[in-house]
């Protein structure tokens, strides 16, 4: 959650920074053309502010999936307002919703979790499709530290299923590291994280955490934690390791 307060740089933190700004340039001069999929949550706003302050040529997109909190929406706002940048948008297919609903139900994604992961599918998956395409490599704002899923996270992948290279370049940033960045250089945020939302997707499938719990908890929290994942991240890959 977030604070007003930018405290004492996490140890560490330095050369946490310098070597993601290495790997976003070394994306935009050898990996180009490039584009980051950003869910406007905490971490992607840090990854907004490094790009669009030193390398505005990598491409940002989010994936508009029709049930977004209002809160999430306005983050759009304030890129353009602070940076003069328009996000580009992707929308699930029409068509696609639609039959969903009318088959299985407006809210069935509580139902399974391979109706869920259904819903994911028609509402991002298929639209991160279309996003990428064109491109070399795509970036994330994906981090260790978030969740059981995520524990073996590399900082560059091979993205099989789309034929592109991918980068987490937040890869070992720590909770702690995101927010003093934030905080330090004044970078809008969705407001939800002051309200105790860690981790955002769409609202009927987000919640509040408690203290203590998992920082991706509210996210599909009637599932277990192995299977919270919507299908944009889950591709086998092997480390590529970035040249020094």
């Amino acid at each position: 959650m977030a604070n007003s307060d930018t405290g004492t740089a996490p140890e560490g933190f330095a050369e946490r920074l310098a070597t993601t700004k290495a790997i976003l340039a070394q994306i935009a001069s050898e990996f180009a053309p490039s584009v980051f999929a950003s869910s406007l949550a905490a971490e992607d706003m840090v990854l907004t502010d490094l790009i669009l302050r030193s390398q505005p040529e990598i491409g940002i997109f989010s994936l508009e999936t029709g049930r977004l909190p209002a809160e999430t929406l306005k983050v759009l706002d304030q890129v353009k307002q602070v940076y003069g940048h328009q996000v580009t948008l992707y929308y699930p297919n029409p068509d696609a919703v639609t039959a969903y609903v009318e088959n299985k139900g407006l809210n069935a994604f509580y139902d399974s979790v391979e109706l869920r992961k259904e819903c994911c599918y028609i509402r991002k998956v298929e639209p991160l499709g279309r996003a990428l395409a064109g491109n070399k490599s795509w970036v994330t704002g994906q981090r260790r530290a978030q969740s059981a899923t995520r524990s073996g996270l590399d900082v560059q992948e091979n993205d099989e299923a789309h034929g592109l290279a991918k980068f987490n370049p937040l890869a070992d940033w720590s909770e702690q590291d995101v927010w003093h960045y934030i905080k330090l250089n004044q970078v809008p945020y969705n407001a939800l994280h002051d309200a105790g939302f860690p981790s955002i997707g769409c609202e009927p499938c987000t919640r509040a955490v408690q203290p203590g719990e998992d920082v991706r908890a509210g996210r599909w929290w009637w599932e277990t934690p192995e299977s919270k994942e919507c299908g944009l991240h889950v591709v086998d890959g092997k480390l590529v390791r970035i040249k020094k």
